[in-house]
Parts: structure tokens; sequence; C-alpha cells
């Protein structure tokens, strides 16, 4: 029986999918958009799983992003998540964003890093395919003294080269080309591992803007 799996994420601005059946992803979309995630999603997913031939009794999981990200996109997916597997009764998964940059079979001691605003960099460092620690944003005039004193053997990712020039490691330049595709490749090779139990929640590198919403994001449901 063919286990199919839904993936998506609102971190950023758009809504982003993926269908994955059988360890492949069958089918992504990403919907650009700098605001309206919230009432889009729901309809989004209908729409990808009815593309699919798919509809969400047929699912045996969800994956989700968890950022880094905008503070209440990423609160959007994944209360979303915790209510869809609530309702469907099925395991959710909080996949970051650092993930899609990885290499599964890599062993490689990695520091990850995403674009972040006014012009920073989010890193998180991976050892043999694990996140170690917490994330950092770092300005790459004060680079944090804990990851100057132990650099990764490589640097991964956005402004990898200026990075690793400092850290004294090499430098592996690449960028999310299809953030669903890449999404859905990682929650196929996620469910194909043992799953811990965690539900997913928010990953926040830096605290949100003091101004808050003027909308109160969405609840966490304790699924």
């Amino acid at each position: 029986m063919a286990r199919s799996y839904l993936a998506f994420d609102t971190s950023a601005a758009h809504c982003a999918a993926a269908f994955v059946q059988d360890g492949a992803v069958v089918l992504a979309r990403t919907e650009p958009m700098q605001r309206g995630q919230a009432e889009r999603l729901m309809p989004f997913l209908a729409e990808l799983l009815a593309g699919a031939g798919a509809g969400w009794s047929d699912l045996a999981g969800l994956a989700v992003g968890i950022g880094p990200g905008n503070f209440t996109g990423v609160r959007i997916a994944v209360a979303a998540a915790r209510g869809l597997a609530l309702g469907l009764g099925v395991p959710a998964i909080g996949i970051s964003t650092f993930e899609l940059l990885l290499d599964p079979q890599s062993g490689a001691d990695l520091l990850i890093t995403l674009p972040a605003p006014r012009d920073q960099i989010y890193a998180q460092r991976f050892r043999a395919g694990a996140a170690v620690g917490t994330p950092w944003l770092i300005d790459l005039a004060e680079v944090p003294a804990d990851l100057a004193a132990a650099p990764p053997a490589v640097v991964r990712g956005h402004r990898a080269g200026e990075l690793a020039d400092v850290l004294r490691a090499r430098a592996e330049i690449v960028a999310i080309d299809d953030y669903a595709r890449a999404l859905g490749r990682r929650a196929a090779w996620r469910f194909g591992q043992p799953l811990d139990g965690t539900r997913p929640a928010p990953l926040y590198v830096r605290p949100p803007d003091a101004a808050p919403p003027a909308d109160p994001p969405p609840v966490i449901l304790d699924a």
C-alpha cells in the first residue's frame, strides 16, 4: 500500500507544499505571496492534494517547515500541521530550513547558512547529519567567539565563502532553488527514518520584532 505524505511551509513570502508518495515527490508547488498565508494555506493544500489525485484520508503523515523565517508565518504553518495531525490521527514532523541544504549522506562537520534580515546570516551546525546546539544569528563583522574557537570543516549555503574565510573552513556556496520540492525531498527522507514523536514547534533564531502584528498569531495546538 502506498505511503503518502504532505509537506508544507509558510515561513517566507509564500505558500509552498509537496505531495510525497513512497519516497518520491509526486507534486510540488510554491505560490508567492507577501501576506494572506493564513487564509490561503488550507485551500492551497486541498488544491495540491486534488492535483495529486489524493485526499486528506490518504495521508500517513505531515511535515511542516519550522523556520527560521517570518515569525507569524512560521506559526501559521505549525499551528495548521498540529491541528491537521490531531484531526487526521497521523504524525507531524518539523523540518527546519537548514535541513533543506543538508546532504543526508554527509557525515561532515557542517555549518549551514541562510539569509537573515539586516544583511545577517542564520547558521546551524550539523554533525553526522544531526543538528548540534542552537542556531546563531551572525553578523560577519562579529562572528560568535564560540564558533570561531571551534570552527566547522565546511560552511555550506548563503555567503558561505565570506564566512568560511573568517573561520578558515571550506566553502560550499549553494542555495535552495525550489523550496517546495526541497521540502518534499527532505520530508521523504525523514519519514523513511524512525520518528522520535517530537511535535513540530517554531524555530526562532531571534526574537520577534518589538511591534506585534495587528492580528494575533494563531495558537499552537497541543496535539
